[in-house]
């Protein structure tokens, strides 16, 4: 029990709408800062280039490091230079040649050695050419070619051994000592030594006798020094084959390692920390006028990267928090009063929240869009002139063409405000953007036309020019050809805000269910298919249709509602009536009524479809959603008295017949316009019925009618005054009277056959039934309106 009174309490504390308007104004508040949250991080650290002269003082917000680039530089560089350069060596490469010498040896050895050749049993000749066709294999296995000649002097010797133990000898000796590629380069920058790092155990050693090493050259030198000891006493021709062979198998064992150098430099710089000096809070970074040099740059720079995340996320919520507030405090004095505001809430409250969201994107992009274009100018032109032609006036516009100007005013002041945090607080922008959005709404607000858009675009371009002036003045900027620049981009963008205007207007139209005058006033045509068919198909209706938008025109005109809303509703009101037109007594001819062989209830259920009847034409040919209002509202929840009276007659005693089956379903009339209709639409219907329809009996109908509908409470949900119903009746006699006025009669009389055909028509018929005006509906009852409609 305690939770379900709890869970009432809730409700009546916060309802429905509470919450629905809670989201939206968090939702545009939460999208509005993500627009904006670029130009939090600009506004934050104003850009500068070198050679600039700062426009303000800017001062260190916090403590922050500023990193001496030259200082770190020197530093990294040092540990480059100290990391020694890789060599690799290879000391399985002289093994390895070892075993290839001996390998290639051995090969026309074994044909020496074989059995046959010791026996003697192979011929000479056969052995030659067996050795010779070794030679192929002999240089693959060597590593090197040989000539004819070497490698005949080879097969004289048997390719002894000895010889193969000489040569390996000698390239061991000079293998071991090491051979680097080129000296020039081992020597060239490294005084401090090497890293000599062995490829078979990955040791290493630092080497700082670098001249002991051979280069190939060199080794290639050292060959018949090293080797004279033991080649002295060989022919003078083998030994030159031996010293020949042994040069051409040394190879560098000693190699340069690039990529592991760099690697260990790269890493010993990675090593050493930024040489870093501290800038304390308070500290003016750059001064205003001063122009700035490289050490400013670097120190803004250094404090966009140091403290610009934490300063742009407490400047989104404090962006967030402004932006709240004041949509908040605009919607709870301005906007929650408004009855526009009040009639379809959640729409009209999307509607204003999408349009913010819009013209925020437009502001957002066009701001950045100028900054980049600015410095790419061809000419001196700043991005402050471009500003000027941001169309914001539009979204004012858009606003007023379907909320009214009292809507827009304020949502003006809204763009305006935010456009200033995203300007830097620009007081300048944020006057200029108030006034041509407050200017632009009030120029279009009485926009029938779409040609209308564009005239107010062009005034508005006008004034934004104006106010360019202005601005320049109070600034003191306008050297050079600033003022033209500021007239040039401030006028198109007056007229970029109209041309906006009329392409939105359409398309929210379609997007939100809205009526524009424009559209209205298309609609108004007579010539519309729709009303040409029910002046076709239903006569009687368009008549009694056009009487009652003339009267309800002219009522909105004296009360201050839309007098094209109300007209266009009153030609409209009755469009359902096509689907079954001779159910309806205005379109009934010859005196026959259909609804005499139904029964009363049928004949109820008959009248009270024209409103849905209507409501989906209406859809069909897309009307509005003003018009379908119109339509479904105008006879609200009233009671169709002449079938209800009919069906208690005819039901027995004992029977009860049930009152709301003979009222219409409603709802009652929301707005002042459609409670117009419905007031029109009842007193022409009933003037018909006056015999002698003088201007007190007139008075008296719309006296009488308008009381019944108010004892009814027929208007009790629309915005409708007893000033207003006064006014409205005063009209509605004004019109009457002009309808019904008395004629001269001619002296002529016509014949009895022309005076039958003369009042043939069946606006002139009199009717069946003749409701009197009774005076206990003029009196001073309290129920009733007194004198209602009396100047």
């Amino acid at each position: 029990m305690n939770r379900k009174f709890s869970d009432i309490s809730i409700k009546k504390r916060f309802p429905a709408n509470f919450w629905m308007l809670s989201g939206v104004l968090a939702f545009v508040t939460l999208l509005s800062t993500l627009i904006l949250s670029p130009r939090l991080v600009l506004v934050l650290h104003p850009s500068y280039s070198l050679g600039d002269v700062a426009d303000k003082n800017i001062k260190a917000p916090t403590d922050f490091f500023v990193e001496d680039a030259q200082a770190t530089a020197q530093q990294k560089n040092a540990a480059r230079e100290n990391v020694l350069t890789v060599y690799d060596y290879d000391d399985a490469l002289s093994d390895n040649l070892k075993r290839q010498i001996n390998k290639a040896f051995s090969l026309p050895r074994a044909v020496f050695e074989s059995p046959a050749a010791k026996k003697g049993s192979k011929q000479p000749v056969n052995r030659e050419n067996e050795i010779l066709a070794l030679k192929p294999e002999f240089e693959k296995v060597l590593g090197i070619p040989v000539n004819d000649g070497a490698y005949k002097i080879l097969e004289n010797e048997k390719f002894s051994s000895n010889i193969s133990g000489l040569i390996i000898s000698i390239l061991s000796e000079i293998m071991r000592n090491g051979v680097v590629a080129s000296k020039d380069l081992l020597l060239k920058g490294n005084d401090r030594g090497i890293t000599l790092k062995s490829l078979s155990d990955d040791t290493e050693k630092t080497v700082q006798n670098l001249k002991s090493f051979y280069g190939l050259d060199q080794a290639k030198t050292m060959v018949r020094i090293v080797g004279e000891p033991a080649l002295k006493d060989l022919d003078y021709t083998l030994v030159n084959l031996i010293v020949d062979l042994t040069q051409r198998l040394i190879q560098p064992n000693i190699t340069l390692n690039r990529s592991e150098t760099e690697r260990r430099r790269n890493q010993a710089e990675s090593l050493i920390n930024s040489t870093l000096y501290k800038i304390q809070r308070g500290e003016m970074i750059l001064r205003e006028g001063e122009r700035v040099t490289p050490l400013h740059l670097l120190k803004l720079s250094a404090l966009k990267e140091q403290t610009g995340k934490k300063q742009a996320y407490e400047k989104g919520i404090g962006t967030s928090l402004i932006i709240f507030a004041l949509l908040t405090i605009t919607y709870l004095i301005h906007l929650k009063y408004q009855k526009k505001i009040l009639h379809y809430q959640n729409k009209n409250l999307f509607f204003i929240s999408s349009v913010i969201i819009l013209f925020l994107l437009i502001l957002q992009l066009s701001a950045s869009l100028a900054q980049e274009l600015a410095p790419a100018a061809p000419m001196s032109l700043s991005p402050e002139s471009i500003f000027y032609a941001i169309p914001l006036a539009a979204g004012a516009m858009t606003i007023c063409q379907f909320l009214g100007f009292n809507i827009a005013f304020p949502f003006a002041i809204v763009l305006a405000l935010i456009s200033a945090i995203i300007f830097e607080n620009s007081y300048a922008l944020c006057l200029f953007f108030l006034l041509n959005g407050i200017m632009g709404a009030f120029w279009v607000q009485n926009c029938k036309e779409r040609k209308g858009f564009i005239k107010a675009g062009l005034k508005v371009g006008l004034l934004n020019m104006a106010l360019a002036t202005i601005l320049d003045i109070y600034l003191i900027d306008f050297a050079g050809f600033k003022v033209l620049w500021d007239w040039l981009f401030a006028f198109s963008g007056g007229v970029i805000a109209g041309i906006i205007t009329a392409g939105l207007t359409p398309l929210m139209e379609l997007s939100f269910g809205y009526t524009t005058d424009s559209s209205l006033q298309e609609l108004a045509n007579l010539d519309r298919p729709l009303l040409r068919r029910l002046m076709l198909e239903a006569p009687g209706t368009y008549h009694h249709s056009v009487i009652v938008g003339s009267l309800a025109e002219a009522a909105a005109s004296e009360i201050g509602a839309n007098p094209l809303l109300a007209k266009v509703s009153g030609y409209y009101h009755d469009i359902g009536k096509l689907k079954n037109p001779l159910y309806f007594i205005e379109n009934q001819q010859g005196g026959k009524n259909i609804h005499n062989k139904l029964a009363p209830s049928m004949s109820c259920l008959i009248l009270i479809s024209h409103t849905k009847n209507g409501i989906e034409l209406a859809k069909e040919n897309k009307l509005g959603r003003a018009i379908q209002d119109a339509i479904n509202q105008h006879h609200g929840t009233t009671l169709i008295s002449f079938f209800y009276d009919k069906a208690k007659k005819l039901e027995k005693e004992d029977q009860i017949v049930n009152i709301d089956n003979f009222r219409y379903p409603g709802p009652k009339p929301q707005t002042r316009e459609t409670a117009l209709v419905m007031l029109a639409d009842v007193v022409e219907a009933a003037s018909r019925t006056l015999e002698q329809p003088t201007a007190d009996r007139i008075q008296g109908l719309v006296q009488q009618l308008f009381n019944k509908l108010f004892t009814d409470n027929q208007l009790d949900e629309c915005p409708l005054t007893l000033k207003d119903l006064h006014n409205i009746a005063r009209s509605f006699n004004k019109i009457l009277n002009g309808i019904y006025h008395h004629r001269v009669e001619y002296p002529d009389k016509p014949l009895p056959e022309e005076q039958k055909e003369k009042n043939g028509s069946t606006d002139r018929q009199p009717p069946d039934a003749i409701q009197p005006v009774h005076p206990a509906d003029t009196d001073d009852s309290p129920s009733t309106l007194k004198r209602l409609g009396q100047s």
